[in-house]
């Protein structure tokens, strides 16, 4: 009989909107809940996500609460370098696993592992945030994998800019690249989707990406101005930020603003709609760890535009139709996709 390894995951970081990072953390749940030589042990915060909780009983998983987990400040800085720690070593763990970027400096007895999905907050500077928040997050990463038996990467891209920034040798470094369950074509749900966003009759572009500057919108928005289609929407989910302001303010200076859905966010079973409601996904952000949107769209069919740079390229392949995401022929490349004789405006 296999020996059984007791695997701590750190996902005091998680709440209800976690995008990308919070799926992948969800599916690694449930691959090692399935493993019967793996005893798994879940730490999470006060914010914890319902579906986690429930995903956690479902596999067998014991599920702490660390009091301040996930909260900024002292408190969350308690939780995660202290009471953590204790925890993983009370529960006598073999492993401890941080998903989100950060985690416990050591943990004496226990193999750490971390996770760093990127380094946008490096790369994409202010765009990404604030002084000081990239300042804090660049001293939480660096104390975590310096620490760290294993550092765990989505691309090859993101493990050469990690191993180059923190000066990481090879053997500290793996690369682990995602994947998406397979998706059933649902016509109902994009029969729904489009009622529910009032999409209309013709082609829907659509862009999934958290509304920062780096995601690159506005060259979505300049290439739907230049379909001169009317019939075409671009629909635009996620949590509303300050750019999106710069965003609807380009849409009505470009008077494609009767044309763009500014959604909010969506829940998993509205975002299946879109998709299965959408002509083409496009991608077009300057710098990504990753880019689920990519896989997610391919798996159920949807033609794909996306950056090459970055790790965009390296999971799109040759898959998907790759532009360089400052370039004005991302324009003409929608408008092939689509099928569309566009002209360009200015």
């Amino acid at each position: 009989m296999a020996e059984v390894v007791r695997v701590g995951l750190n996902l005091l970081f998680l709440g209800e909107h976690s995008g990308g990072v919070g799926r992948a953390s969800l599916e690694l749940v449930t691959e090692l809940g399935a493993r019967p030589d793996v005893q798994l042990e879940l730490f999470v915060g006060g914010h914890a996500p319902m579906e986690l909780l429930a995903l956690g009983s479902q596999v067998g998983a014991r599920v702490t609460r660390v009091p301040g987990g996930g909260r900024p400040g002292l408190r969350g800085a308690v939780a995660e370098y202290v009471a953590l720690p204790l925890a993983a070593i009370g529960r006598r763990l073999d492993v401890l696993h941080s998903v989100g970027n950060a985690g416990p400096v050591t943990v004496p007895g226990v193999a750490t592992v971390i996770t760093v999905h990127d380094m946008i907050w490096r790369r994409a500077g202010t765009d990404w945030g604030d002084e000081q928040a990239r300042r804090a997050m660049d001293r939480a990463v660096g104390r975590a994998v310096r620490g760290a038996d294993l550092v765990v990467c989505a691309s090859r891209d993101a493990a050469s800019d990690i191993g180059r920034d923190f000066a990481l040798t090879e053997d500290r470094l793996a690369v682990v690249l995602y994947g998406v369950r397979p998706a059933s074509i649902d016509d109902g749900a994009a029969v729904a989707a489009r009622d529910r966003f009032g999409l209309g009759a013709g082609p829907v572009v659509l862009c999934v990406a958290q509304k920062r500057p780096y995601k690159n919108h506005e060259a979505v928005i300049r290439a739907l101005h230049a379909l001169d289609d009317p019939a075409a929407t671009l629909v635009l989910p996620g949590a509303p930020t300050a750019y999106e302001a710069d965003l609807q303010r380009l849409a009505a200076a470009l008077g494609v603003s009767d044309q763009v859905r500014f959604v909010g966010w969506v829940s998993d079973a509205e975002l299946d709609g879109l998709y299965a409601d959408a002509t083409v996904v496009m991608l077009p952000s300057r710098i990504e760890g990753f880019g689920f949107p990519v896989l997610e769209a391919m798996v159920r069919g949807v033609p794909v535009i996306c950056s090459s740079t970055t790790a965009l390229g390296e999971v799109a392949g040759d898959a998907a139709v790759l532009v360089d995401p400052d370039d004005q022929t991302i324009h003409g490349k929608l408008g092939e996709r689509l099928g569309i004789d566009i002209k360009l405006h200015g």
